[in-house]
């Protein structure tokens, strides 16, 4: 007889032969003792795990010509004796017909055995159909289907098999029993190995078989079909094939995961060096870079669930649903164990993270090597970085307290040196504003990362607080020598104000030529109803005066006004606004970005009336308005757009100390955020 492979030597004949789909062989087997057989059975589930094996089971023990509980057949088992289950076992049996739906999809096909199916069986009790890969029958198909599965014959039951159930329409489904079969479980792979291996004469150690169990990924048919070639290519000793755990590995094109193990251990001691060198080790032999990644990510996987199961170094923990979750051997729990002990689970999530879009990307990448690396690299870089919920924890809460020991507080930084001849501000004074910004940071009153120090892989001395200063930024040549000057949040500027020393909210950052000076803190502005009261803070060194605005921008800014109190004008104030104007030659000359075409659309008639009313109640009525098209010149700075009458910025350019500080550095306001109550 021809060589048998051993997925179909040793396929189950019986029920209680099935691996791993208790659920199911249970159900059909009480199902067969009372009598209740339905006339449509959709088995779905993973390939290789008995779904086709069930279905020629059921077969034999519907057509068995022993009735249970003979003495011939005592159970609901299939005899296996008569001509019946002879001849489905040999799979030559008349009545009972197994179609490859994936060829066979057609209407023609299904039309062709809707019409057999009419017939009663030739010699057994029942017809039966078994269809392969139903997934593949084409929807027509199945409707001309349907009638037949709703009200069969007697003598008719269909069996459908496939891996894809949410492929056949749900009229279909709900016409059947539908069984989900499940992934075999890692013991059962490994005991029905183990089996085989006595039998067929193999002497293979723990390791191999473990190994060949974990190939399999919860099928049956491919653990043994890997196992079949390792035996193929297994060294012969006193004349029986011998499994090791490296050959297997090399034949499949694995590295042991050792390998992962060290490599994670030097992400662990931030070891760019040795992540590499192991990498380019595994590269140079010949290792595939897809591959490498998918073996990784499958490690990282468990390496997060040894950490979320509490497995520790020793394989401790790994009994009851931590070994349902780590379908891996002994010393594969052990060693996801020890990996899981050097990160926190929030890093590992990460790891698994950047190694799935690493493993993603390599399918359509020309250089697989180079991302490979890249990826390999960036777990070493997410050792570097402290969450921002460990940063935020640090800092002190609203009522006032310390921030924690781990940041250093914005009081030891020194402010930066004054070159003589100017207007300096003392480093006191800078430091103060800096103590007295990052005092109003809200926090939580406790840290989320309290417990867990492994993370902190750096000096946190470096760590300061980022004052919230107001955004009031020079326009200035570039400085010689670059000074760190923290991140510049938006000034706040109510209708009525009132300027106090004590709640003071931030700096005015003032880059001047070579340096950087620090303002002492803006004052907060607060509402009051009998008019606005301004109190410079007693520290300021800054001889405020008020200045007024050039004539063009008094200009623009009366037009922006009348265009947005206008209805559907919008548009047009939004032109006037980014616009330049200009008074020359006895014209007021506005330089749009819009062209040619779009200028007339925009600015319509009725707008440019509204502005020539409004520049003739303005006392401007003499001078010409010409709008001119096209884009500004590249030499011109673009400037910020006017800011409508009565708004927080127009308050905050009226300030006597933004007044000053653009008359003596050409300063100008970026952006200003309104926190006046809106009740």
């Amino acid at each position: 007889m021809a060589y048998q492979v051993l997925a179909r030597k040793y396929r189950p004949q019986r029920f209680a032969d099935v691996a791993g789909q208790d659920h199911v062989t249970v159900t059909l087997m009480n199902a067969l003792t009372q009598g209740r057989i339905a006339h449509g059975y959709i088995f779905s589930g993973h390939r290789g795990i008995g779904k086709t094996t069930i279905a020629r089971i059921l077969a034999m023990a519907l057509n068995c010509r022993n009735a249970i509980g003979s003495a011939l057949r005592p159970t609901a088992e299939p005899c296996e004796v008569c001509e019946s289950c002879t001849e489905i076992k040999a799979g030559n049996a008349v009545d009972v017909i197994e179609i490859d739906a994936a060829t066979n999809r057609g209407i023609d096909e299904i039309r062709e055995l809707r019409d057999a199916a009419r017939y009663r069986p030739a010699r057994d009790k029942y017809k039966i159909y078994i269809l392969d890969e139903a997934h593949q029958i084409t929807d027509a198909a199945f409707n001309a289907l349907l009638k037949t599965l709703e009200e069969p014959p007697d003598h008719i039951v269909f069996m459908m098999a496939t891996t894809q159930p949410e492929d056949i329409p749900q009229t279909v489904r709900s016409r059947c029993q539908h069984f989900s079969f499940h992934a075999v479980k890692l013991v059962d792979i490994l005991g029905e190995l183990r089996g085989i291996a006595e039998r067929e004469g193999v002497d293979a150690d723990e390791a191999a078989l473990s190994l060949l169990a974990e190939a399999g990924d919860g099928s049956m048919r491919d653990a043994l079909s890997i196992m079949d070639q390792a035996i193929a290519s297994a060294p012969v000793e006193d004349g029986r094939p011998r499994l090791v755990a490296g050959q297997i590995r090399e034949l499949m094109g694995t590295v042991p995961n050792a390998v992962f193990e060290r490599i994670l251990e030097a992400v662990d001691g931030n070891r760019s060096a040795e992540v590499i060198t192991v990498a380019n080790q595994l590269l140079d032999a010949g290792n595939s870079p897809a591959q490498l990644a998918r073996q990784f990510v499958r490690y990282l996987r468990n390496t997060v669930i040894a950490k979320i199961a509490g497995i520790g170094v020793d394989g401790a923990g790994a009994d009851g649903v931590a070994g349902e979750l780590l379908q891996i051997s002994a010393d594969e729990q052990r060693r996801a164990g020890r990996s899981a002990a050097l990160f926190s689970e929030e890093e590992l999530t990460r790891f698994l993270q950047v190694m799935l879009r690493t493993f993603d990307e390599l399918g359509y990448r020309q250089e697989q090597r180079f991302h490979f690396e890249l990826g390999l690299l960036k777990l070493v870089h997410l050792r570097r970085l402290l969450p921002i919920e460990a940063v935020l924890s640090q800092f002190p809460v609203a009522g006032g307290s310390r921030p924690g020991p781990g940041v250093a507080t914005a009081r030891s930084v020194s402010a930066p040196p004054t070159s003589p001849g100017r207007s300096p501000v003392s480093g006191a004074a800078t430091a103060r504003v800096l103590e007295t910004s990052a005092a109003v940071v809200s926090a939580p009153a406790f840290s989320p990362f309290e417990k867990d120090q492994s993370r902190n892989r750096f000096d946190e001395k470096a760590v300061v607080a980022a004052p919230i200063v107001a955004a009031v930024v020079p326009i200035a040549p570039p400085m010689p020598v670059p000074v760190a000057v923290p991140t510049p949040v938006p000034l706040v500027a109510p209708a009525e104000m009132v300027l106090t020393e004590g709640d003071a909210i931030g700096a005015a950052l003032v880059e001047v030529g070579d340096r950087a000076e620090a303002a002492d803190a803006l004052p907060v502005f607060e509402e009051r109803k009998g008019g606005v009261i301004e109190k410079l803070a007693a520290s300021s060194s800054l001889d405020v005066q008020p200045s007024s605005l050039h004539s063009a921008e008094e200009l623009q800014r009366v037009a922006v006004d009348a265009l947005s109190a206008a209805k559907n004008q919008d548009t047009p104030a939004d032109a006037m606004a980014d616009a330049e104007w200009t008074v020359a030659g006895g014209e007021i000359r506005v330089q749009t970005e819009l062209s040619k075409t779009m200028l007339p659309m925009v600015i319509n008639a009725e707008a440019e009336k509204l502005v020539k009313n409004a520049l003739r109640e303005a006392g401007v009525g003499a001078l010409k308005l010409v709008l001119l098209p096209g884009s500004k010149t590249a030499a011109s700075a673009k400037k910020p757009r006017a800011a409508k009458s009565g708004s927080a910025q127009a308050k905050a350019m009226e300030h006597p100390v933004v007044q000053r500080a653009q008359t003596l550095f050409n300063a100008e306001i970026r952006s200003v955020i309104d926190l006046r109550d809106n009740d």
